[in-house]
């Protein structure tokens, strides 16, 4: 069947919304980042202005991230590729198309709770209680989506895209009431350490449960049809999918190596944080081998390209996460920029990064014709690539600046003059991500709405 043909056939309508719900989202985050940033070169710049004030800002940034670019955009590529690996129709595209708009309404309120000051704050767990409730029945509404197309499967065997996707919307659903603790809507938090110790729980298996599963299966989906080969192994894929429910559940407690967190709990998520490098390895060499001598398939293809430099990053954030992990080592980054560095390097390189190739790749397919322009594809491509790995450098190096200067002893007011020329660039380079989000969703938008392309 033609892409076209599988247009008018399926609707796609449900991958269309979440398709735009991404594009959007990345706009408003990235722009909540660049004015975050500006307060770092010049703290009064609009410190006047209590809604976008750094203190609430830098959470609606975070947030807009996670719930309103990157995930519907790996969301959306799963509507897209589950029915088809499953050879039937998704279960509801009304449902879809109301889980989009109501996943919508979630993160605006989200966003205007915390402008006006409702916030709960806890690291990515900062909304407000009622928010939260609908974030969950927005998982809820995906989960019933995504469940009964597999029950209403006709083909027998489970690819392992699927495995990634239906895991993921239901551990997050689980992790996101437990970690933002919905039965105590006055506080939305525990008190003392056991708080600490469910926060990170859940605000590492954010990105271990959530982004990280949703960004493999859509690489797994990907790259093997982009270079016409297939899967290097599927016994790999699913050893690195229980290696990864195993292992990256534990890991949260490396955030509070330097509190009273019981020493067990501390060794546990030392030992899982170096043991990462098992399903982050074993995931490479898969899709790796799977694309070996295709490259230049790869390349032809800008949903492979974008997704391909994801497992780049993914490779790189692995490194770093599991080095950072060791006490010795912590004592220099933990605190400062590096793991703001590292953070972005995860959440905007491997699975944002992911998010974008995989909306480039479902677009001409749920619509019928060729993206409105490859060029401004592959300028976004460009702007994303040198912005975010220019972000990571330059934080890296603040963050080892200011490790240093803590673990000496060098007192704050000398330590800042030196950091201004650093965040200076990093405000350029999140210009670039920035003008790069607002190119993707003019793409987006004109591909989905206003394309005069001939039909593919």
């Amino acid at each position: 069947m033609s892409p076209a043909e599988e247009s008018t056939a399926h609707g796609n309508q449900t991958a269309k919304a979440f398709t735009l719900t991404s594009a959007m989202w990345f706009a408003f985050a990235t722009t909540f980042g660049m004015i975050a940033a500006g307060y770092l070169v010049a703290p009064d710049f609009m410190a006047n202005v209590e809604y976008i004030h750094f203190g609430r800002v830098r959470p609606m940034h975070v947030n807009a991230v996670l719930f309103g670019f990157v995930t519907p955009g790996l969301i959306a590529a799963a509507f897209y590729y589950i029915p088809r690996l499953l050879r039937t129709r998704l279960y509801s595209e009304r449902l879809g198309v109301f889980s989009a708009v109501f996943w919508n309404i979630s993160v605006a309120a989200g966003m205007a709770g915390v402008a006006l000051g409702y916030s709960q704050g806890r690291e990515y767990a900062e909304l407000p209680w009622l928010v939260d409730i609908m974030i969950v029945i927005s998982f809820g509404l995906v989960i019933v989506n995504f469940l009964m197309t597999i029950r209403r499967r006709t083909e027998p065997i489970l690819y392992v895209s699927i495995w990634y996707a239906a895991a993921a919307v239901v551990l997050t659903a689980c992790t996101y009431l437990l970690g933002n603790v919905v039965w105590k809507p006055d506080t939305g938090a525990l008190a003392g350490i056991p708080d600490a110790i469910l926060l990170w729980f859940y605000g590492h298996n954010v990105f271990g449960l959530l982004l990280s599963p949703m960004a493999l299966a859509v690489a797994y989906y990907v790259l093997p049809i982009a270079t016409r080969s297939p899967l290097y192994s599927h016994t790999l894929s699913l050893i690195g999918f229980w290696s990864l429910i195993i292992v990256y559940t534990h890991i949260g407690t490396h955030h509070l190596l330097q509190v009273p967190v019981p020493t067990w709990l501390k060794t546990i998520s030392i030992v899982d944080s170096v043991a990462m490098v098992i399903p982050v390895m074993v995931f490479l060499i898969n899709i790796w081998y799977t694309v070996k001598g295709k490259l230049g398939d790869v390349h032809a293809d800008i949903g492979a390209k974008f997704i391909f430099t994801g497992t780049i990053y993914y490779f790189f954030v692995n490194i770093q996460g599991s080095m950072m992990a060791l006490p010795d080592v912590q004592r220099i980054t933990h605190f400062n920029n590096w793991v703001v560095g590292h953070a972005h390097m995860g959440v905007l390189g491997f699975a944002g990064v992911t998010a974008l190739g995989g909306l480039y790749f479902i677009l001409p397919r749920i619509t019928g014709r060729p993206l409105h322009s490859r060029f401004l594809a592959d300028f976004q491509y460009w702007l994303v690539l040198i912005g975010i790995t220019g972000f990571s450098i330059v934080l890296t190096i603040v963050g080892l600046i200011q490790g240093q200067a803590w673990y000496n002893g060098e007192t704050l007011y000398r330590t800042l003059p030196g950091l201004q020329p650093y965040f200076i660039t990093r405000l350029s380079l999140g210009l670039l991500i920035m003008v790069g989000a607002y190119t993707g969703l003019y793409n987006v938008a004109r591909s989905l709405y206003f394309n005069r392309g001939a039909a593919a």
